[in-house]
């Protein structure tokens, strides 16, 4: 049987199971079902006698002959019975339901295998719905040794497709398809390393037969894993340097030595300067720019932004830049109009809110090339927007963005514009090697002069109070302050307070300072309104949601209280804290969460305390959540789906491939050569199915 084979042709599987499974699992193919690993194993590598049970053992593996079957009971209260008895002891075996199935599956004098949790009541022992399978050779080969248990859904369990059905239906799969699965990496890799053949990691997998096979199939799994990522990402990043076109702005113009001369709003950091230089010299290579930078929050990634857009129009280029909300999006031309008050450059801004009447004049300025710079948020991507000559695409958050809304911007010009990607969520470097390692990264890890480290404090509930007269404080001294709460309406009996709840009482405890509230369910007029309010100083305090978790900047507010700190992920904490500190004046960030907490969330808040270092938070939220959850990667089709490789325990690892990848790039980069010619294979078919990060980041 060949890998590519509709599931619905395996022996045991009818139409019904079948569709169960592509609906719960998403398995199509044989080969699908044998990629489905096992979430953990069950050592079975002892077979007990019954005379060895005892007080304190949980699960039991035993073989014995089945005597006495009878069935108990009537109507609901129906159960089957039987003694297992191997010439020494004997125990009890019940099942509650699938009391029919279970007695057809079994008879009287036959020898089993038998394998459960076992209970103790009145010092007999029993086994309530045991895995039970005729002693036999075969059935030894698939259940001593390390057992594969397999995660299945309730509709599944109900078509008798738990794990250990899934367990039998994989193993057929194996036996009829192993002949066929085709080897996936070079001779040389798998000799170099030690690898298993593939053909033995799908079999270890699945059955190993002791720890140490399953260490090897999971080592050449996730090497493979690894390994094609690598392969697909530099190769694809090699290539496009060496041919991608990109429009050719090597002219440092009067606009941007005027802006720079004359109109900085502060000195430049040294790493602003260097980010600046790197994307000057991609810009002026006559190829295509495709850059990430990467700087926390407050760090001047929109000064860097701005300054680019500036060396586009010397050069005759328009610019946009997309920001995930409206409120970014107006906040980015508000303080991009400030600053280019004595430059002379046209900006323009596009969100839902703008009138028909201001979106037509709009895009025909657009159009005919009267507009230099374009602020907006998914608006920008609308078919209707038409650029004279875009040369210079600038993503803000670009996680917030699916891969299509991104996409569709760089095909407004023949030439692909230049593409530059900021995020104020920093990447662990493993991450970055694999869902962004065609792009090159560039690092603001310096803040402007004059802020302060945000002093973080991790506090009780019961000492809100007195925060809120600290705030008090900060407000009679023209401050203003933050406090988010994760929820909008509050359940009974939970212990979060939603944030209306939370605004009565802010209100109630301070009386004399003005606040705001905002939202994600209210309507946008209003949500607007309130949020200028606050920005406009207006008002004391904004009790908020985290909706005001990206770009929104108050250079006064020096406060951020986070209710139930404990339901965010790091980087939401770390995002939120960066609302503060945006000014000269001392900030603080106070986490808030009940006394008792478990590890994960402790562990939150000790790193959130102790740094304020984003990449140092982003490794510890890796750690904590695995590689397949970091907060803004699983969006849109944008998360890598590995399997089996953990980019967290497995850096070691990707490190060694990277290299290795590398250096068969250098040598043959078109895997030409006759020892390449699996690798070219396997390149052309994973790549066709892999996100281009270049073409749409």
């Amino acid at each position: 049987m060949l890998p590519n084979t509709d599931i619905i042709h395996l022996p045991g599987l009818g139409e019904k199971k079948t569709k169960v499974i592509k609906k719960a699992l998403n398995i199509h193919t044989v080969w699908d079902l044998l990629c489905y690993y096992p979430y953990k194993y069950v050592d079975r590598s002892k077979i007990y006698s019954l005379s060895e049970v005892k007080s304190g053992i949980t699960h039991l593996q035993t073989k014995g002959t089945i005597k006495n079957i009878q069935t108990i009971g009537s109507g609901r209260k129906t159960r089957l019975s039987a003694q297992l008895v191997d010439g020494y002891a004997s125990i009890e075996l019940v099942w509650f339901s699938g009391v029919n199935y279970a007695k057809n599956k079994i008879q009287e004098g036959k020898e089993y295998l038998v394998y459960g949790r076992i209970s103790v009541f009145n010092g007999h022992y029993s086994i309530s719905h045991p895995e039970i399978k005729p002693y036999t050779p075969e059935t030894l080969k698939l259940c001593v040794g390390q057992e594969s248990h397999y995660n299945t859904s309730a509709g599944m369990k109900r078509m008798f497709l738990n794990s250990a059905g899934m367990r039998n239906i994989i193993y057929h799969a194996w036996q009829l398809t192993k002949n066929e699965i085709i080897e996936t990496l070079p001779q040389y890799i798998i000799s170099y390393y030690k690898l298993y053949s593939l053909v033995e990691a799908i079999r270890a997998i699945h059955f190993p037969k002791d720890a140490f096979d399953l260490e090897q199939a999971r080592y050449r799994l996730k090497f493979e894993e690894l390994f094609y990522n690598q392969l697909i990402v530099l190769k694809r990043a090699k290539s496009i340097k060496e041919n991608g076109v990109g429009h050719l702005m090597s002219k440092v113009g009067t606009l941007f030595m005027d802006f720079y001369q004359k109109h900085l709003p502060f000195s430049l950091t040294n790493a602003q300067q260097r980010v600046i230089r790197e994307i000057k010299e991609d810009i002026s290579s006559g190829k295509q720019m495709n850059r990430l930078i990467q700087g926390d929050v407050g760090s001047g990634k929109t000064l860097v932004a701005l300054m680019v857009m500036l060396l586009a129009k010397d050069n005759g280029f328009q610019s946009c830049l997309m920001a995930p909300t409206e409120i970014l999006a107006q906040q980015h031309f508000l303080s991009i109009s400030e600053m280019m008050k004595k430059i002379d450059i046209k900006i323009g801004l596009l969100t839902g809110s703008t009138t028909k009447k201001q979106r037509d004049v709009l895009l025909e300025n657009l159009s005919l090339g009267k507009i230099d710079i374009l602020i907006g948020t998914h608006a920008l991507i609308e078919d209707t927007v038409q650029f004279n000559n875009l040369g210079m695409v600038i993503i803000d958050e670009q996680h917030r963005f699916g891969v299509e809304q991104r996409s569709r911007l760089w095909r407004k010009n023949t030439v692909p514009p230049h593409i530059l990607v900021m995020t104020a969520t920093p990447i662990p470097r493993t991450l970055a090697m694999t869902i962004y390692g065609d792009l090159d990264v560039s690092i603001i890890d310096e803040l402007p002069a004059g802020r302060q480290p945000i002093k973080t404090e991790h506090r009780v509930e019961s000492e809100r109070d007195a925060l809120l007269r600290f705030i008090k404080k900060e407000a009679d001294k023209g401050r203003q302050a933050y406090i988010v709460y994760p929820m909008i309406e509050g359940n009974e009996g939970d212990d979060i307070q939603a944030v209306e709840q939370g605004y009565e009482y802010v209100k109630t405890h301070l009386p004399s300072l003005s606040v705001s509230m905002i939202h994600g369910k209210m309507n946008p007029k209003d949500k607007e309104r309130e949020m200028s309010r606050f920005v406009n100083g207006e008002t004391h305090i904004l009790v908020a949601t985290t909706v005001i978790e990206v770009g929104v900047n108050v250079p006064n507010a020096t406060v951020m209280i986070i209710e139930s700190a404990q339901r965010f992920g790091l980087s939401q904490l770390h995002q939120l804290r960066g609302r503060v500190g945006r000014g000269g004046e001392q900030s603080y960030c106070f986490l808030l969460t009940p006394t008792k907490l478990n590890y994960p969330a402790e562990r939150r808040m000790s790193t959130m305390v102790s740094s304020n270092d984003g990449f140092v938070i982003a490794e510890v939220d890796m750690q904590l959540r695995g590689s397949g959850d970091i907060e803004g990667t699983a969006q849109s089709g944008d998360c890598i789906d590995f399997k089996i490789a953990d980019l967290y325990k497995d850096v070691e690892l990707l490190k060694i491939i990277r290299n290795q990848v590398q250096t068969i790039l250098d040598v043959d980069c078109n895997l030409l050569l006759p020892d390449n010619s699996i690798l070219h294979a396997e390149y052309k078919k994973r790549e066709q199915s892999s996100v281009r990060w270049r073409d749409i980041s």
